[in-house]
């Protein structure tokens, strides 16, 4: 396992479409090991493969559900369906580190996928597992969770934006604790 590099707004890997997993081989469980290690080293509960340079469409998920019970899975070739209500929540995303802002996302839908065996995975998502999930399936289509803001709430962030582009990482973000937030 090792903590692999974040991919920083501007990067072209973050606004392509990922391709679907086909081989469920060790390499694969190699990169969910990874992105997990990856994940925790820099503060996310979310982290999609592109992220890290990988046009797979693979993503990991690890937060808390309640005091007791985590979310901790790996979500292949994921498929979302029976979205229903919504709801507006801060985002922050590991590829936009120093940016966070309102998004709305459904609060309800059915996920399915494989894990990183290859096993049928089919369950129903709500809250900030829900808002989670949407923002690493997001990344695994080239979108970011600033393409869901208005017009003029783009406009307000350009120069953060812009300057990410450049290679200005905000102060107090460290290699490899470049923010904390979805992936």
């Amino acid at each position: 396992m090792s903590i692999r590099s974040i991919r920083i707004y501007g990067d072209p890997v973050l606004r392509e479409r990922a391709r679907p997993v086909t081989e469920f081989d060790d390499a694969l469980r190699e990169l969910v090991a990874d992105l997990y290690e990856t994940m925790v080293a820099y503060n996310g509960v979310g982290l999609a493969a592109p992220q890290v340079g990988i046009p797979h469409r693979l993503l990991v998920i690890d937060l808390p559900l309640d005091d007791e019970t985590r979310a901790r899975f790996a979500l292949i070739n994921p498929e979302l369906s029976e979205r229903s209500g919504s709801e507006g929540g801060e985002e922050g995303c590991l590829s936009i580190p120093g940016v966070y802002d309102e998004v709305k996302r459904a609060t309800r839908m059915r996920v399915k996928g494989l894990d990183e065996h290859g096993r049928p995975l089919d369950f129903e998502a709500s809250g900030y597992l829900a808002r989670a999930i949407q923002h690493e399936v997001d990344h695994l289509d080239g979108v970011l969770f600033i393409d869901r803001l208005s017009p003029l709430r783009r406009q307000f962030l350009r120069g953060k934006l812009e300057g990410l582009k450049r290679g200005e990482m905000p102060d107090g973000y460290p290699q490899h604790e470049r923010g904390e937030g979805l992936g």
